[in-house]
């Protein structure tokens, strides 16, 4: 059947296969239960992913369809779970830019013998300084450890995703601001208005740090302290 959709794309038959394959989607979707996410939800997101992996398959190239779906599926329910670990709101680019930034950092290490400066980071990845910084602060609004790392005491290789909890949902957007409004009103006015410069009115360090007559370095260790500071406070409401 897969042959005769490849050949011509039938709706009909793309119909029938993602139907036929439902039971592997919902399966999957049940792997990744309780651990913050409601059912209903990843179910979705494995059958987008379903949809995706019929429309894609190549039977010529021999691989089972279960096999080449697994990996389909599993990988958007491993994105979701990815994207809803930004404690707020980051631009794509920048978490693309901080999750490399990640490796990229690592070999530095190895290969300098020391940690690298902003300057060597920016060289190597082929970015601005001020990238570099914004990518850095990003990692702020992340949780610390990848779901795609190995799980600690993992001897079957089994990952963080395989074991993840629950989420902080109260950190998740800031946009949520009914729910945030109280912790960051705890701040200090100066870290309120640069969280307001930088979430809601979108501006980059540089103008924020020009807006307030302050350097660039001071913005971003500033907005990595009021980002620490909300997130043990909603931890703490959290009980």
């Amino acid at each position: 059947m897969f042959t005769a959709f490849a050949q011509s794309r039938d709706e009909r038959l793309r119909a029938e296969l993602i139907e036929a394959h439902l039971g592997l989607a919902e399966y999957l979707a049940r792997r990744f239960a309780n651990r913050g996410e409601p059912l209903d939800d990843l179910v979705q997101v494995a059958s987008m992913g379903l949809v995706k992996a019929v429309d894609r398959f190549e039977p010529e190239r021999g691989l089972e369809f279960s096999t080449y779906a697994t990996h389909t599926v599993v990988g958007e329910l491993k994105r979701h779970f990815r994207d809803k670990g930004w404690a707020v709101r980051v631009p794509r680019r920048m978490q693309e830019l901080h999750l490399r930034l990640s490796g990229l950092v690592s070999g530095l290490n190895q290969d300098l013998g020391r940690a690298p400066t902003v300057a060597e980071i920016a060289q190597a990845a082929g970015v601005s300084e001020e990238e570099v910084l914004e990518a850095l602060e990003a990692g702020n609004a992340y949780r610390f450890a990848s779901i795609d790392a190995p799980s600690p005491g993992s001897e079957d290789g089994g990952t963080l995703a395989s074991t993840l909890g629950s989420e902080d949902e109260s950190m998740i957007d800031v946009e949520h601001r009914v729910a945030l409004s109280p912790l960051i009103a705890k701040l200090p006015e100066r870290q309120q208005r640069i969280l307001h410069y930088r979430f809601v009115e979108g501006l980059t360090q540089s103008e924020i740090a020009e807006r307030l007559g302050i350097s660039q370095m001071h913005v971003s260790r500033l907005l990595a302290r009021s980002l620490a500071e909300l997130r043990r406070a909603a931890e703490a409401d959290g009980g």
